[in-house]
């Protein structure tokens, strides 16, 4: 009996394996983007390599777009360096591409089986599409882009079993913060999440990816999601090679966890832990800015769930609304659906596709003592900002329902 990581580690290290054996394994996409990709290139320099598979290499301008100072201008411009001479396989400049995990899916740069690396935490995200995909630091990076391989320790894999159906209003996000509540912060170090049941199968692909982002957030190495039809369906017109899926055999999970989605309601992680999960109808507490983005709440899905809870209705005048679409080509499918106008003209700031506020870096950081509420994946404390503000974590139509009454609320109490 495999796991799904089992069998994908087998057929990138040529090599039968089992949980706990370290493997070198060949390497199917790498990612780097602006905050990294310089550190990537003078790792490279120093140990005196060279990219070896360039034309697997994926490198985008995501964190600081556009650059917010000289300090991220030069990054910006290093990446750009850093592509012209090795010329990547893909590259995607300022007003061209959007957030990484939003990017790298989006335009057809992972497929089911492959192994992907990424100089971000949230890299799991590719997860989604039945790939083993882990977050890699600067060094490793350089490596792997020297050898072709990287070294791995077969990770165990926990089942996460979604049973029901959601209600209205409920989101993938609310059934994360559930199972990162349960099991704790700590609750996967190096191990897989990988996420099933009739309840995740209902989600259409923009929800699944939050389930594999966010499992970082339990400590895990990644989160898996098996292919199915909603899957596939996806790739069609994007996938650049084709799939070649895994899928984990019964009896081989380390451990299996079950939640009733169909109880769930709206949740909220209250800072500064995505850990500290309540109700959103229990949290009284007043916000002065709403943020809609990010790479677990900037999708087009997104976009429609805060409209639907915003159109017509006006943001507080206590609140600031900052929305930021993942990508250009859901920048472009939102404007071209009204999601933009709607938003607009109920109140909300839009800014470039980027990771915007939620790493605290620009479009939107939070000052002393003030109090947000986030679509993204983190609220530890100066996450967003200042050390002294407080940030908490929501689906989108929660983070809209906020942003209408100046306070933490529950959606169900402004949509009927």
């Amino acid at each position: 009996m495999k796991t799904a990581i089992e069998k994908i580690l087998a057929r990138a290290s040529g090599r039968d394996v089992s949980v706990g054996d370290i493997v070198e394994a060949e390497i199917d996409v790498y990612m780097t983007h602006d905050p990294m990709g310089a550190l990537v290139e003078d790792a490279l320099n120093e140990i005196g390599a060279e990219v070896k598979y360039p034309e697997r290499v994926v490198a985008i301008q995501d964190h600081f777009v556009p650059a917010k100072d000289i300090e991220s201008a030069v990054l910006s411009m290093r990446l750009r360096e850093f592509h012209r001479r090795f010329n990547f396989g893909a590259y995607y400049e300022v007003g061209k591409g959007g957030i990484c995990h939003v990017v790298m899916p989006e335009e057809g740069h992972v497929v089911p089986g492959d192994v992907v690396v990424g100089t971000d935490s949230h890299t799991p995200t590719s997860g989604a599409l039945g790939a083993f995909a882990v977050g890699i630091g600067a060094t490793e990076m350089a490596a792997a882009m020297a050898l072709g391989r990287l070294w791995f320790k077969v990770p165990p894999t926990i089942l996460i079993r979604g049973e029901g159906g959601f209600p209205p209003l409920v989101h993938a996000k609310d059934l994360i913060l559930k199972v990162i509540s349960t099991i704790g912060t700590d609750g996967a170090i190096y191990k897989v999440l990988e996420f099933d049941g009739p309840a995740v199968r209902e989600l259409e692909m923009d929800e699944r990816f939050v389930l594999t982002n966010m499992s970082v957030e339990a400590g895990a190495k990644t989160g898996f999601i098996s292919p199915d039809e909603v899957t596939l369906k996806y790739l069609e017109g994007r996938a650049s090679r084709p799939p070649r899926p895994e899928y984990s055999d019964k009896g081989s999970f380390e451990d299996e966890l079950t939640f009733d989605v169909s109880s769930l309601e709206p949740l909220v992680a209250a800072p500064h832990s995505p850990a500290n999960v309540r109700a959103a109808s229990e949290v009284d507490e007043e916000i002065d800015q709403a943020f809609i983005g990010s790479c677990t709440g900037g999708r087009l899905s997104d976009l429609k769930a805060a409209v639907r809870v915003l159109r017509g209705r006006k943001v507080s005048e206590k609140v600031r609304l900052i929305v930021i679409p993942g990508s250009q080509r859901v920048y472009r499918e939102a404007l071209r659906m009204g999601l933009i106008e709607a938003l607009v003209e109920s109140g909300a700031a839009i800014g470039p596709p980027s990771c915007g506020p939620c790493l605290g870096a620009h479009l939107g950081v939070l000052g002393p003592n003030e109090v947000g509420i986030s679509s993204s994946n983190r609220n530890f404390r100066g996450r967003m900002g200042h050390p002294e503000s407080r940030v908490y974590l929501a689906s989108p139509s929660t983070v809209a329902a906020s942003a209408l009454t100046g306070r933490v609320t529950d959606p169900r109490e402004v949509v009927s």
